[in-house]
């Protein structure tokens, strides 16, 4: 195998191993806020080839932006909750508005996150990824049935399609090892979407209707309009973003062998903070790093840049073209149901395993994640619980992942981080045992 095919095959694997993950998130947010299958197309295509930029911007080292690490970056699975709840509350334009504010802020407090992250300890961002995981899963759920409102919900076929696609994507993952499991997701939407064709629940109308080629276009909803709820919302999911990137700029340091410092992190920052502010502007998603792909850059053992920069460049070549992104919007509900059950428990996962390693800790940490995901899931259920409060309080309660989070927040910097007295342990005497 030559070299250019060998790198080409390599940027290959790494689109493929994201392709899933940056695919759903456009689809689910899509069909959550009713979107035509044109508009989809263009959410898919933008977001892809939002994906690509993202990633360029973080593979560079110049003195502003870059952490000149083999990163990936796709859409952030933790804005797809809020998202939905910010669209569903108001319209699409204020979530634009949103992820244009909070890329703003994260280009503005690059500088100084180091010093803010001792706010966002294991206890609260575990906290906020179990419940947003937690807060996707009727989401799922309605999407197995054939999609809410859907004339043939929770018909035979509905159900079948998409307990055989999760069934199918369970059997890949436990009968494959490396690559295969790392797309096991795609392998079963695919597989499913096939078998949906057979009983005739796809419709390539979209695919037929797709241009080969189009331009992208800044505020292609409409211009975006700022709301402090939605505000609050997504700055909110930038921070936890962050916190989780770093966690991914030390593991791809450690596997580089390069130490990173704190002007590294600046810079990464600062790109992902980019990033996210381009992504309001053309109507895509806020982006993070994509842990997938650092487990593919160890199974592999290549750590080239040069790599990340094909899969990049592969990436904006597709957004190019909406035929292929018109593609993953014929996916039925059902088939989508059944992956996402697998994605957002996975999600859920993510946090019980950020958790598990502190949750023993103290009884003050059991307190905080019993409080957070209790007000998170519960303002969730029963949104209407603070409908009487003034407007500038319904920006911490407006939805439960906020709720949560903020609950959290306040609880640790309570238990973790103001001064108290340690209770001395209850010595008792032979006679009172």
């Amino acid at each position: 195998m030559s070299n250019p095919l060998k790198s080409t095959a390599l940027g290959l694997q790494h689109v493929l191993a994201m392709y899933a993950g940056a695919v759903l998130v456009p689809l689910i947010v899509g069909d959550a806020l009713g979107l035509t299958s044109t508009q989809l197309t263009y959410l898919v295509s933008i977001d892809i080839l939002m994906c690509g930029i993202a990633t360029i911007l973080q593979i560079m080292n110049n003195r502003f932006f870059g952490i000149g690490l083999p990163v990936v970056l796709g859409c952030s699975f933790t804005a797809v909750g809020p998202m939905i709840a910010i669209g569903v509350e108001s319209d699409v334009s204020a979530i634009y508005g949103a992820i244009i504010v909070s890329g703003l802020f994260v280009i503005v407090i690059s500088r100084f996150f180091g010093k803010l992250v001792r706010f966002f300890p294991p206890v609260v961002t575990g906290s906020v990824v179990t419940i947003i995981g937690i807060t996707l899963i009727p989401v799922a759920i309605n999407n197995m049935g054939g999609g809410q409102g859907a004339s043939d919900f929770g018909s035979l076929s509905n159900i079948a399609l998409s307990f055989g696609t999760l069934l199918f994507i369970l059997l890949v993952f436990k009968f494959s090892t490396g690559f295969m499991r790392a797309i096991s997701i795609l392998l079963g939407l695919g597989v499913g979407t096939v078998a949906a064709t057979f009983m005739g629940k796809v419709d390539f109308s979209a695919v037929r209707e797709a241009s080969y080629f189009h331009m992208v276009e800044p505020f292609y909803f409409g211009m975006p309009t700022f709301e402090w709820p939605a505000i609050a919302t997504m700055i909110l999911v930038a921070m936890v973003s962050l916190v989780e990137s770093t966690g991914v700029y030390f593991a791809l340091g450690d596997i580089c062998e390069r130490d990173i410092k704190k002007k590294d992190l600046e810079k990464g920052y600062r790109a992902e903070g980019i990033a996210v502010l381009l992504g309001g502007i053309f109507n895509a998603f806020p982006y993070t790093t994509f842990s997938q792909n650092v487990g593919l850059i160890q199974m592999s053992g290549v750590r080239s840049r040069k790599i990340i920069l094909i899969a990049g460049i592969m990436l904006i070549t597709l957004g190019f073209v909406p035929k292929i992104a018109a593609f993953t919007t014929i996916i039925p509900n059902a088939v989508l149901g059944g992956a996402m059950i697998a994605m957002f428990g996975m999600v859920v996962s993510q946090g019980i395993k950020m958790l598990s390693k502190i949750i023993t800790d103290s009884q003050e940490n059991s307190m905080i994640i019993a409080c957070s995901i209790g007000i998170g899931l519960g303002v969730t259920v029963v949104p209407e619980l603070f409908a009487q409060f003034p407007t500038g309080l319904k920006i911490l309660t407006s939805n439960g992942i906020v709720a949560g989070s903020v609950t959290a927040i306040v609880l640790n910097i309570l238990f973790n981080m103001l001064p108290s007295k340690k209770k001395e342990p209850v010595q008792l005497s032979e006679q009172e045992v």
